[in-house]
């Protein structure tokens, strides 16, 4: 790592709670139009790339001599040390997320065994500290092959406080208060958020949030989630799973801005496997009745229609309710960066640009693309960015029909429109929704609904009914929509769809 005053010296250290990584360094400023900055670099052969960012687009490297190597910063969550080297995925999000919905699915698939021949003992148990010690093991696994793989790429790897201090000026502090400054030319800014907390009484005492829910020793009992985010309901989906008591606290609707239909079926699912819903209210006030592991809490809340007040007790209460930018940690205002001071989301271009030509955002921190803001979406961005600025290359990340799937209980996955979306892009004359459900090979022998898996094609008429939004509800439907996502990129019409044989007998036929 190389200070301002000596930029061709290098240096490795580990710091404090905080990591970040750095390459050769030079004070030149390019000023020019992207599309010749590739060029440019060629010339300046000590150009370098800081690269602010917590999730996992700041462990890639584009294919490129060590001039050009990514800085690592991860912001700790509050009630937790250090969430590791990487993405929030990885750490505190859809990985360790997925890992305990699939105990959920185990345990269903448990009793369905019996009828499939498994001779299984009537109650079987479950033990949340094996299966948090299993994850957070798995975790720490991983976290080490991604320090690995910066080494093997040469990629200095500290531990440190950074924030910026002007527009080509970082400002890095150890764990012991030293200061050293460091310069690049380009910075690109991807940091993870941080959940959101209430602001009422008691809820940074006593609530706990998706994060700390990944890790936690205990298991969590009788659970109040607030919030029916994706995050909320995955959370209420496998705990409920795992056998425990759960109620969703929902201040307006669940899944806020996605097709309302699949949002519904999705709670009418939830509902009927044993997760309560909580409609419109808000927590006022958190208190502690009992203390111990997990003690007891008392919430307050109020109605949002009304002057109705509700009153309830949990072991736990997590708070799902949203995630903000970590972006005033690290003082990009300094730099002239313009963002939300309520979000910290950042304003971006087309070339993911700031207002600021030099300094660039990825991922969850752009402005406008919060649902985007998933770690194969900053993956990609990143990639394409690298090699935009040092590779001569020009293609941009696609924002369009960005493939997702949901961890609920029953799971769901979409590319493209919702209907609501489609009937005000195109008008509704101009949509034909085409609907079915399906029943799951898988799901004959346990005699599970019938009723519960669906999916659902909207296609733009004028367009040779070309599907513009593909939803799916069932078994692994985030398998089946991956590949049909890249038929939605190449302008997949209803007649080809149609005319393609399916898989038999599987859920995408």
């Amino acid at each position: 790592m190389s200070p301002v005053h000596s930029p061709n010296t290098g240096s490795v250290g580990s710091l404090g709670p905080f990591t970040a990584g750095h390459a050769t360094l030079n004070l030149s400023t390019y000023t020019g139009p992207l599309e010749t900055f590739s060029e440019w670099t060629r010339d300046h052969t000590n150009m370098t790339l800081w690269s602010l960012v917590t999730d996992l687009v700041g462990l890639l490297r584009p294919s490129h001599p060590p001039l050009l190597l990514l800085d690592v910063f991860t912001a700790p969550h509050p009630l937790i040390s250090h969430s590791g080297l990487g993405a929030g995925c990885a750490n505190v999000g859809c990985v360790p997320r997925k890992l305990m919905y699939q105990a959920a699915q185990l345990g269903r698939a448990l009793k369905d065994s019996r009828r499939f021949g498994w001779e299984c003992e009537e109650r079987v148990s479950h033990s949340w500290s094996s299966m948090a010690e299993a994850v957070q093991n798995h975790i720490k696994s991983f976290n080490l092959c991604h320090y690995q793989d910066l080494l093997d790429s040469r990629v200095t790897y500290l531990s440190a406080f950074g924030e910026l201090v002007g527009p080509h000026t970082i400002k890095v502090m150890d764990a012991y208060g030293n200061e050293t400054y460091y310069s690049a030319a380009v910075f690109i800014i991807s940091t993870r958020g941080r959940p959101r907390y209430l602001g009422v009484p008691g809820d940074r005492e006593y609530c706990v949030t998706s994060d700390d829910l990944l890790s936690l020793p205990r298991c969590p009992g009788r659970t109040l989630v607030v919030g029916a985010s994706v995050v909320g309901l995955e959370c209420a989906g496998f705990l409920s799973g795992l056998g425990l008591e759960v109620t969703v606290m929902v201040r307006s609707v669940l899944l806020r801005g996605w097709d309302r239909k699949m949002a519904q079926k999705i709670e009418n699912h939830m509902f009927v496997h044993g997760v309560s819903f909580l409609h419109h209210f808000v927590p006022v006030k958190i208190e502690q009745v009992q203390e111990g592991q997990p003690g007891r809490l008392r919430v307050t809340a109020q109605s949002t229609h009304g002057t109705d007040t509700y009153q309830g007790e949990f072991d736990t209460v997590l708070l799902a309710i949203g995630r903000d930018a970590c972006i005033e940690d690290i003082a990009i205002d300094r730099a002239g960066v313009q963002y939300s001071h309520r979000t910290g989301k950042i304003p971006v271009n087309e070339n993911e640009q700031t207002n600021v030509g030099h300094i660039f955002a990825v991922g969850g921190v752009q402005e406008g693309r919060s649902e985007l803001g998933l770690t194969p979406v900053a993956i990609q961005a990143g990639r394409l960015l690298a090699r935009r600025l040092y590779r001569g290359q020009s293609t941009k990340c696609d924002y369009t029909n960005v493939p997702f799937t949901v961890f609920t209980p029953i799971e769901y996955a979409a590319c493209g429109l919702s209907e609501e979306s489609a009937n005000h892009t195109y008008g509704g004359d101009n949509i034909e929704v085409y609907h079915s459900y399906f029943w799951p090979v898988e799901w004959t022998l346990p005699a599970r609904d019938k009723n519960s898996c669906y999916v659902k094609v909207i296609c733009h008429i004028p367009d040779h009914e070309r599907v513009v939004g593909l939803h799916v509800l069932g078994p692994n439907a985030g398998e089946i929509v991956q590949g049909f996502a890249a038929a939605l990129r190449c302008g997949l019409t209803k007649e080809q769809l149609d005319t393609t044989t399916g898989v038999h007998p599987g859920c995408a036929e």
